[in-house]
């Protein structure tokens, strides 16, 4: 089995960071977005991954190959930011008749999925959720599988949404899903939508059903980063050895290679490796890799690659190439 990851996004909602930063790789709860998905992957044995690259893509391949150098990478690029189908299109190559795993590159799923990957049929994987209208949702049938599949629907018919995460078991009736929805140009609000192909895709025979995922964690906003570095931290608090010249609030994350001093860090903070922190109180915030925090007090805030923070208070989001105050 392989796996395919679009990160080829421009991260829009994730500016400033996204403007000098993939999205892929900003961290959360210690390490990257995508070192969480590789990892998940590596766990699971999957040992080919093709990456779809695009905005900031030689970051991503430069990271991929040197942290994950032990798996078969392939590198796609797609030249048009044209939806997350347009992604898997570009890399249908790699869709050659074997099972293949889709993970988009801003969604982080936790637990055991041995069980779902040995399904003898293909799979999405699902949440329910009480507002699913910025993501897709599923109908399903009296035997369980996909009847409709509907990417961002205005009135969503069911609460049961898909979380950017899907086993194909035939992955060649994927790949002519995706070729006849570029073919007729099956385009909405501009993009070629995976949620549609998929729906050829089980118009045409094929059986999809659905797997239950129990810790799913979007980071495609500020305020989803955020919660997804709370949360992960929960779920599994790291070990944070003593800090002579700070008190740490469990659970946090700080990098043996970032430097504390005179500060209270936590709970739920994550200092990443290089980042400096003087005379500061941080909880409740992701700081990233060198940048520098001092004589402040931070709290739910996102401080960029880079980015020197310096006598304030409250919640900021700001990055190397520029600031926006959260408010």
């Amino acid at each position: 089995m392989k796996a395919i990851i679009p990160v080829a996004g421009i991260g829009k909602r994730l500016r400033p960071h996204t403007e000098t930063t993939p999205k892929a790789l900003l961290d959360v709860a210690g390490k990257p977005i995508l070192a969480h998905i590789l990892d998940e992957l590596v766990a699971l044995g999957i040992d080919e991954v093709a990456l779809v690259v695009g905005h900031l893509g030689e970051r991503i391949e430069a990271f991929a190959r040197e942290r994950y150098g032990g798996l078969r990478l392939h590198f796609v690029a797609q030249r048009e930011p044209l939806g997350n189908g347009h992604a898997v299109y570009v890399a249908r190559e790699h869709l050659d008749g074997a099972p293949a795993l889709i993970i988009f590159g801003d969604t982080i799923i936790k637990g055991d999925l041995t069980q779902a990957l040995q399904s003898p049929k293909s799979l999405a994987g699902v949440k329910e959720v009480e507002d699913p209208r910025r993501l897709g949702v599923v109908e399903l049938d009296a035997d369980g599988n996909i009847r409709r599949i509907i990417e961002k629907p205005q009135v969503p018919p069911t609460k049961l949404a898909v979380i950017g995460g899907y086993l194909i078991r035939n992955s060649k009736v994927l790949r002519a899903a995706l070729e006849r929805q570029v073919a007729e140009n099956r385009q909405a609000r501009g993009e070629f939508w995976l949620a549609d192909a998929l729906q050829l895709m089980i118009d045409a025979g094929e059986k999809m059903g659905v797997f239950q995922v129990e810790h799913w964690y979007d980071c495609g906003t500020v305020e989803a980063l955020l919660h997804a570095n709370w949360e992960l931290l929960r779920l599994n608090p790291p070990e944070v050895p003593e800090h002579q010249t700070a008190k740490v609030l469990q659970p946090s994350y700080i990098d043996p290679a970032a430097e504390i001093e005179n500060s209270v860090i936590g709970p739920y903070a994550s200092i990443a490796k290089g980042a400096r922190i003087m005379n500061s109180e941080i909880r409740d915030s992701i700081v990233g890799p060198n940048a520098t925090v001092q004589d402040s007090t931070l709290e739910r805030s996102l401080i960029g690659e880079n980015a020197l923070v310096k006598g304030r208070s409250g919640r900021i989001n700001v990055a190397q190439a520029g600031e926006e105050n959260l408010g």
